[in-house]
């Protein structure tokens, strides 16, 4: 089916640049006073998604409506996204309960899509459709025949030392 139209395109993810400007263009169309450090920071945590970038822009405008005098800018920004739990790199409170209990329920893996699903209490499509391309995107998650592992990246993300990477004072999986 591909080869039929003549042409192959792939549909990938933007960069901030161009979803701060979709950030700004939104901000206008719903009257919300932005600051360009305040499009910067929602463009850097949407997942390279419009649909998200628009979701948190927002959710943010309730916030700076309440707090900030109406105005997103960085500050504010910052602070909304932090109540909402949308960490510096775009990793909300599922992406990091997903990759948290591979660490520390399953050594880091590798665990399959099922167990994990049943240990997050979500369903496997959801997963595997949802979570998981991002997440792979970033660096923070492979797959591997055998099941999903959690990269070093993602240790080093919630300050544990991957296996075989020990040092003094980093926090390990068992113990200080």
């Amino acid at each position: 089916m591909r080869a039929r139209f003549g042409i192959v395109e792939r549909l990938g993810f933007y960069p901030p640049e161009e979803l701060a400007r979709i950030i700004v263009r939104s901000a206008g169309l719903l009257g919300v006073r932005m600051t360009e450090e305040g499009a910067d920071e929602l463009a850097r945590r949407a997942r390279g998604t419009p649909r998200v970038a628009n979701r948190l822009l927002r959710r943010v405008r309730d916030y700076a409506e309440v707090r900030a005098e109406g105005i997103v800018d960085g500050r504010a920004a910052r602070a909304a996204l932090e109540m909402l739990d949308v960490d510096e790199y775009g990793l909300d409170e599922m992406d990091a309960r997903v990759l948290r209990t591979i660490i520390e329920k399953f050594g880091g893996g590798p665990v399959g899509v099922a167990s994990l699903a049943v240990a997050l209490g979500e369903d496997a499509g959801t997963l595997e459709e949802v979570y998981e391309p991002f997440l792979i995107q970033e660096g923070l998650l492979m797959r591997s025949p055998r099941g999903r592992i959690a990269t070093p990246r993602a240790y080093e993300r919630f300050g544990y030392v991957a296996p075989g990477e020990g040092e003094a004072g980093q926090r390990t999986l068992f113990g200080p």
